[in-house]
């Protein structure tokens, strides 16, 4: 995919609407994690090098096109300044007279934030008359989040077919990392894909078998398929109406020449609570009054393994409860490897999801991965193989 960057656009004096994803978590009227605000910072000082004015279009919450005054990005202004490290003004709409003052008020250097744009109804409409409105207020556009680029909205897909339009930093940084992992990658490639159910990544498991060396199925998926072999799992969370799905997805794989790698020991405790009493038996000898919540040692060392023979990874959930000890163990032991193996400039590893994202924080590694998206549905879109609205209509 050829999408332009900061690097191919003029800016010099123009007003730049850039999207960015700011949704940040917010309590008692104080944003509570910046880490959002602090990935576009790249983007609008490399605009401001450029002689650009960065104007911000952004969302917050879900308002369905009414105006929440709860769900206003004036929130987020002490958080955007402090990492700026300027004044940054704000107009109390995305469009219209309040809108087109504020920009026109802007100074060289100037940043401006718009108010919420789906406060709009013609936003999740990706309504042209709307499109129209947000394109008015300046020359050229710069999506900065890769995260709502899988939503084609007013803002994040239809402004950009309107005037001069590229990705921003983050954007270019994260489309650079999944080109790198699934669009043309270094093989072997290995997924690593866990979670509760099999039924919610259906699509992903079916892109994946086509497009990967080794499938590493862990988690509550990986006891569907232990159903699906025939393999009694006690208690443990399965979906037993999944496993002629899962029969399905092993054919394909065999077809397609993935291999596919289910636990071959698990850890079973008979209750689910922090430090619960566990044991670790082969995968297909679960007490009937137990439960599996993690992959075994051997397992892991298998994992290891793959990793070892593989020169790109791409990871997508946990092995096993990891919220709680000791059902983490799995989770932490390969992230570690995969970490260890990337600090050796052995493998390209991407990471993301929000449960994948925090069972790496975690386990302590995430800032050894090649690159971890903190983007939940358009990551994982992109890896199910689909084209995202927000990236298409960047294409050159």
């Amino acid at each position: 995919m050829d999408w332009k960057t900061l690097d191919d656009m003029d800016l010099a004096e123009k007003i730049v609407l850039v999207r960015v994803d700011i949704n940040v978590p917010v309590e008692a009227g104080r944003v509570t994690d910046a880490t959002r605000i602090e990935k576009i910072v790249p983007t609008i000082k490399d605009i401001q090098k450029k002689g650009g004015r960065p104007v911000l279009l952004a969302h917050f919450g879900r308002p369905k096109g009414k105006v929440v005054p709860e769900m206003s990005l004036k929130v987020t202004l002490p958080a955007l300044e402090a990492a700026l490290g300027q004044p940054v003004g704000f107009a109390e709409d995305c469009v219209g007279l309040a809108a087109k003052k504020a920009v026109a008020a802007m100074g060289p250097g100037d940043v401006l934030l718009l108010e919420n744009t789906r406060f709009h109804e013609g936003e999740e409409k990706n309504d042209p008359v709307f499109a129209a409105g947000l394109a008015a207020l300046g020359n050229a556009y710069v999506n900065d989040a890769f995260s709502a680029a899988h939503r084609a909205h007013a803002s994040t897909e239809g402004v950009a077919h309107l005037m001069p339009a590229c990705a921003g930093r983050l954007m270019e940084a994260e489309l650079k990392a999944l080109t790198a992992a699934l669009g043309d990658p270094l093989r072997p490639v290995t997924a690593v894909v866990g979670g509760a159910k099999v039924s919610t990544k259906l699509e992903l498991l079916g892109n994946l078998v086509a497009k990967v060396d080794h499938l590493v199925i862990g988690g509550g998926m990986a006891n569907t398929f232990l159903v699906a072999q025939g393999v009694d799992v006690g208690k443990s969370l399965a979906e037993h109406d999944m496993a002629d799905t899962a029969r399905e997805i092993l054919a394909r794989a065999k077809e397609t020449g993935c291999k596919i790698h289910l636990p071959s020991d698990v850890v079973v405790a008979r209750e689910f609570r922090d430090g619960a009493p566990s044991e670790v038996v082969a995968a297909d000898a679960c007490p009937s009054d137990a439960m599996i919540l993690d992959a075994g040692p051997k397992s892991v060392e298998e994992i290891g393994k793959v990793f070892e023979a593989s020169r790109t990874l791409i990871w997508n959930g946990p092995l096993g409860a990891f919220e709680i000890a000791p059902f983490d163990a799995a989770t932490n032991a390969a992230a570690r490897k995969a970490a260890d193996l990337t600090q050796a400039g052995r493998l390209t590893s991407v990471a993301g999801g929000g449960d994948t994202v925090a069972a790496l924080n975690k386990a302590g590694v995430a800032g050894d991965f090649s690159y971890i998206s903190t983007a939940g549905g358009a990551f994982l879109e992109w890896m199910e193989g689909k084209a995202l609205p927000g990236v298409v209509a960047l294409q050159r």
